[in-house]
């Protein structure tokens, strides 16, 4: 039996069940009240994860140390409480989701460390592995596994699930580049595998644990049967079930123990770190796709490839390639295939491009007598080379955008040997048209034997639930039994195929999970029902809900990649749980069911979905199917409105350039309080008149804008200068820099004079005072005025071009991105760090340069794919650029910075920890967004015109 050596004992164990309100409630001796969430639309939002299942935890825990973990374990034990650990959601067969308590693993767990040059990285649970590779990235080194899910899934889940992806096989998942972990077990006890001294007090608490453990070992090694069994299991990806290979890999108990932590779906214990040796990340890529004109063919070059110095071999089927045949980007070659083509991406890699080389030509030769469609070419080319990955990676966005509404998405993952690697596709396809489900696509790591098939049914009858029970049993019994495969290759086991675990492996192997969970869990605590499951139909129950709402977010798959780009991800929701929490309120509305928890859950989403969304967009950047949810958020607060929304909106449009100098006013009177108050009294006074008024008076921050001036351009009679508009934006036509600045002079100021410098006559549209692009209209709902507005504004600057012969900056980014992406208005507009970029730099000379600058990428600057200018400019200008990490969108957005700062200062929480000391400025292009810049970033943050009027003169005057 396990030691229990947490500070709460098992005293008054209710074996009968589990007591969740007298855990809750004894809970909070724990955890501060902000991380206990009992809230009915939390709970449901952050419960829900990637598979399409739904249950609604009871509570929701946000721990944020080892000893609050143990803490929790025991409490846990004392109540019959089930817990579920969860790190990003991004899990699809259902091991993430809980009816029980859910302990969340937030920013607390997010430490993370290189070490020895590289070639070894330490990492807290809640670190995304595409963060933990940017950090590798110096070295040319990354982390083995290489989910499709990297830019959103977290270390936690990574390990937990023994993910691995396109390049990682079976040599470099967590499992096979383990370095050290630290545990936490179900009694409470800490275990960290790389300290000598932690195992050896380890092995003398638990003693007996560990002997049962090394008994387990011996004894599978003795039955030659059943090692021979998991030795060929793991010779493939395999993640159904436990990581039985720990029992015949090592003799050491505490090894055996660590590494069957790894794919046991939380289910074992907790995983608080993990440390991989690192795998290289070659500096020298080339890819080709070859296409052929059926499976069996593409199969034969599979097995040519075994043996070669290839990186990765991406199998798609021919209707994976149908899916994305015509798409933006996608090679001509995709153009009028056969209906039973396939093809295979094949990448190479090297440090050395003399190897690359050789490797290339070893390729090519292996495969020539194989024929192909399309001529087999390789490209080194970073643009091709993208185009080519973006038909792999196309596929499964692609099937889920074309899916009718409503409908879930499945997705399967299955390995096979090599060998049986066509044989099984061409009986997965016939099964498909057996079960109907005829738009099924097929793609995989092709030298892996791992195929992903994605199924679009719609499980909301019981006719299709159990037509997909039917498919499933055959599916088992095709992988596992007929070619002795994998039912689980790399998204582990959850619920989904639980009731097929025996299946696999057999009453032996499946029994000896039961005693390792039964070892590791005594009290059936740590994520119940998954892996492990007595209820064969466990995997058509809880079929999570996809009720219609509206068409711009109808076809969301509740991933979860747009989470890490979402400003209030820590603060309220994210886009993935704004949806979900809107479809749950559409399903009560429509069925009359449960009214006073839908009338409770409205009232919150007001303020946890709608009030603080940020509306930046990123979300659809990041969305696999393109959903931008702030453009629903939007049109809820356009619907809130009512009918007094569009009245008040005409009155003010229409009389903007008063409303202009009315603000102008309050930022003076605001900044002469400031001179007389001084900076910490006004802070107290604002503070105090916000929570007076209930969160309705705009905070006071000592960033805050002095009254704008605008500067007036030159005239330069003598002289044929090129024209050029500068329409500025009216936040900084308003707002000026802060009160503390050095730099004194409005916006207006450095980009005239870099206008001037660069050999341009600058003209102002006329009536400038009134004009503005919508924007701040648009974001509240208000589209009739922002559109009004807007039209306004083109009509000025088209006079002002001459028709749209001139061309016209936009001195910031979110108006320049209305105008050009959101409009088409066939004028030659530009955003201001573009313009100075290609425009200006080059007629200047730099003649100085600081030591390091910070950079923020606006949101609108991401979203139009012009990050690199305001680098290019930043560089010309600094000796080191500094970027911090984990930072897209800041927050701000529009106004909502003056009326919600918590959404701001959510979104930079890290940033001031991230910026050097020497690092006295920062750069952006909006002005709005560098005032929440700076008071997070406690420096100025400016305009980019800034630094680069100070840094440079005209050329003729060297």
């Amino acid at each position: 039996m396990l030691d229990t050596t947490a500070t709460v004992s098992d005293e008054g164990l209710d074996r009968q069940g589990p007591d969740h309100q007298g855990f809750i409630s004894a809970i909070s001796t724990i955890l501060p009240d902000a991380a206990i969430v009992t809230d009915p639309l939390l709970c449901l939002t952050n419960g829900t994860d990637a598979s399409f299942y739904r249950l609604v935890p009871k509570a929701i825990l946000y721990p944020e140390t080892e000893s609050q973990v143990s803490r929790i374990l025991a409490m846990a034990r004392r109540f019959c409480v089930p817990l579920t650990f969860r790190a990003a959601g991004t899990s699809l067969s259902g091991q993430g989701v809980t009816d029980s308590i859910l302990v969340k693993i937030g920013p607390a767990w997010k430490q993370a460390q290189v070490g020895e040059h590289g070639e070894s990285i330490t990492l807290g649970p809640a670190v995304i592995g595409a963060h933990a590779n940017r950090m590798l990235a110096p070295y040319g080194r990354r982390i083995g596994p290489d989910p499709a899910s990297l830019d959103a899934a977290q270390i936690g889940g990574i390990v937990a699930c023994n993910s691995s992806g396109m390049c990682c096989g079976t040599a470099q998942n967590s499992y096979q580049t383990l370095r050290g972990a630290r545990l936490i077990l179900a009694d409470g006890t800490t275990l960290d595998s790389a300290d000598d001294v932690s195992r050896a007090e380890f092995s003398k608490t638990h003693g007996e644990f560990l002997g049962e453990l090394k008994a387990i070992s011996d004894e599978v090694k003795r039955d030659t049967e059943l090692a021979e069994l998991i030795e060929r299991k793991f010779s493939i990806k395999n993640t159904c079930g436990f990581s039985l290979n720990a029992l015949i890999d090592f003799t050491d108990p505490v090894d055996i123990l660590t590494h069957l932590m790894v794919g046991s779906e939380g289910t074992l214990g907790f995983i608080s770190s993990f440390s991989y040796t690192t795998v290289e990340d070659p500096a020298h890529k080339a890819t080709a796709l070859a296409v052929f004109s059926d499976v069996r063919t593409a199969c034969m070059a599979v097995a040519r490839l075994e043996e070669q110095p290839v990186t990765a071999v991406e199998l798609m089927d021919g209707a994976s390639l149908r899916s994305v045949h015509g798409k933006p980007g996608m090679p001509e070659e995709l153009d009028q295939l056969p209906r039973e083509a396939a093809a295979l991406l094949i990448e190479c890699g090297s440090a050395d491009p003399r190897i690359l080389e050789s490797q290339v030509d070893r390729v090519t030769r292996e495969l020539r007598d194989i024929e192909m469609l399309t001529p087999l070419e390789f490209t080194e080319d970073a643009g091709r080379r993208t185009a080519l990955w973006a038909v792999r990676k196309g596929t499964f966005p692609s099937v889920g955008a074309m899916r009718p509404p409503g409908t879930h998405v499945i997705i399967e993952d299955v390995a096979v040997p090599t060998a049986k690697l066509a044989d099984a596709v061409l009986e997965l396809r016939e099964s498909f048209s057996n079960y109907g489900y005829d738009d099924a696509i097929i793609f995989g790591h092709a030298l892996a034997g791992n195929i992903h098939f994605v199924l679009t049914p719609d499980l909301g009858t019981t006719e299709a639930l159990d037509r997909y029970g039917m498919f499933m049993d055959e599916l088992a019994s095709l992988i596992a039994g007929r070619y002795q495969g994998s039912l689980k290759a790399e998204h582990g086991t959850g619920r989904n195929m639980a009731p097929y675990v025996e299946l696999e492996w057999g009453e032996k192997a499946y029994d000896l999970m039961w005693r390792l969970k039964r070892l590791f869990d005594p009290a059936g605590i740590l994520n119940p029902g998954v892996i492990l499951n007595e209820d064969r139909n466990i995997h058509m129950q809880n079929i999570k809900p996809l009720p219609l709402v509206d068409s711009i977010v109808d076809k969301c798959i509740e991933c979860g990649f747009c989470e890490p780009v979402c400003p209030t991800r820590e603060y309220t929701t994210t886009p993935r749980q704004r949806i979900v929490g809107l479809r749950e309120i559409s399903r009560l509305k429509e069925t009359g069911e449960a009214p006073d928890r839908m009338r409770e859950m409205v009232k919150s989403y007001e303020h946890q979905a709608i009030a603080s969304c940020a509306g930046d967009g990123l979300c659809g950047q990041a969305c696999p199917v393109g959903i931008n949810t702030g453009k629903m958020m939007t049109r809820l607060r356009s619907q809130a409105w009512g009918r007094t929304g569009p009245g008040i909106a005409s009155f003010l449009g229409r009389r903007f350039a008063t409303v202009m100098s009315m603000t102008r006013w309050g930022l003076a009177g605001a900044n002469l309080a400031h001179r007389i108050l001084g900076a910490r009294a006004m802070s107290a006074l604002s503070r105090g008149a916000r929570k007076l008024s209930g969160g309705r008076v705009p905070l006071w921050m000592p960033a805050m804008p002095t009254p704008a001036r605008l500067a007036r351009p030159g005239s330069f009679p003598d002289q044929e200068r090129p024209r050029v508009v500068y329409f500025p934006s009216c936040a900084s036509r308003t707002m000026g820099p802060a009160l503390g600045d050095p730099e004194k002079a409005s916006l207006s100021t450095p980009v005239v004079s870099l206008l001037e410098k660069a050999g341009y006559q600058v003209v102002f549209p006329d009536s400038i005072g009134g004009l503005c692009c919508g924007k701040p209209f648009d974001s509240k709902g208000l589209f009739n005025e922002a559109e009004r507005k807007f039209s306004e504004l083109e009509n000025g600057l088209r006079a002002a071009s001459r028709g749209g012969q001139d061309p016209i900056v936009f001195d910031t980014s979110p108006c320049a991105y209305r105008a050009t992406h959101e409009h088409a208005c066939n004028l030659k507009i530009h955003d201001l760090p573009d313009f100075l970029a290609t425009h200006v730099l080059p007629k200047l000379d730099v003649v100085a340069r600081e030591k390091k600058v910070a950079m923020h990428t606006t949101c609108s600057t991401l979203k139009a794919g012009t990050e690199q200018r305001l680098h290019e400019l930043a560089s010309a200008c600094s000796e080191q650029v500094v970027q911090p990490s984990g930072i897209k969108c800041c927050g701000w957005a529009g106004s909502l910075g003056f009326t919600l700062p918590e959404v701001n200062a959510s979104a930079l929480r890290t940033l001031v920890g991230q910026l050097p000391d020497d690092c006295a400025e920062g750069v952006s292009s909006s002005r709005t967004c560098e005032i929440g810049l700076s008071n997070h970033g406690a420096r100025p943050y400016r305009s980019i015109a800034y630094l680069l009027d100070r840094c440079t003169q005209p050329r003729e005057h060297r």
